[in-house]
């Protein structure tokens, strides 16, 4: 069975939602620890699952993107699920749409293939998490703190034990964290 892992940028005040300017996609280096763990990661990674806004987001972002570091090109050329109840031609190479993340994860699943990534989507995020569809967290720490905003659990959705899988300090100034939920 295929593992969904959910990988976050968050806030110190634990913030998944950005409301200021706390994270910049075009500083991601193309060298070093950050650089070779998103590559590492990607290379697991053949399917990521998107909520319409984050996929908007992205789609009008990433292909017209100068990327060094090379996101670009891995997100034109993975599959990719939208989760929408609006959206009907995603207008992005290997895309597809779904209405209800929950059948679609339990489906996809049960496919073979490497790891099922969500990433922002904070309603997919929650909507897995009441579910119990998530088998691991990835958090990337970024020294701020908003104030505000929606955190990656939903007040009705407590996972349970996370189990610390790696913590390390990338490049000498951003904490990352792996967890297992279980």
């Amino acid at each position: 069975m295929r593992s969904v892992v959910i990988t976050q940028n968050i806030t110190a005040d634990g913030s998944i939602e950005m409301l200021d300017d706390w994270f910049d996609p075009s500083g991601m280096p193309e060298s070093g620890e950050l650089a070779e763990l998103n590559r590492e990661q990607d290379a697991a990674c053949d399917l990521v699952l998107l909520g319409r806004c984050t996929f908007e987001d992205f789609r009008g972002y990433w292909p017209e993107a100068d990327d060094a570091a090379g996101i670009s090109a891995y997100l034109d050329a993975v599959d990719k699920v939208v989760v929408s109840g609006t959206l009907t031609d995603p207008g992005w190479q290997n895309t597809t749409v779904v209405r209800d993340p929950l059948t679609a994860v339990r489906e996809l699943r049960e496919r073979a293939g490497g790891e099922i990534v969500v990433t922002g989507s904070i309603s997919v995020c929650h909507a897995l998490l009441r579910a119990g569809l998530v088998d691991g967290i990835r958090l990337y720490e970024y020294p701020w703190a908003q104030g505000r905003g929606r955190h990656l659990f939903p007040a009705d959705a407590a996972p349970g034990r996370l189990t610390l899988l790696e913590s390390r300090l990338l490049d000498g100034r951003l904490p990352y964290r792996a967890y297992r939920i279980g």
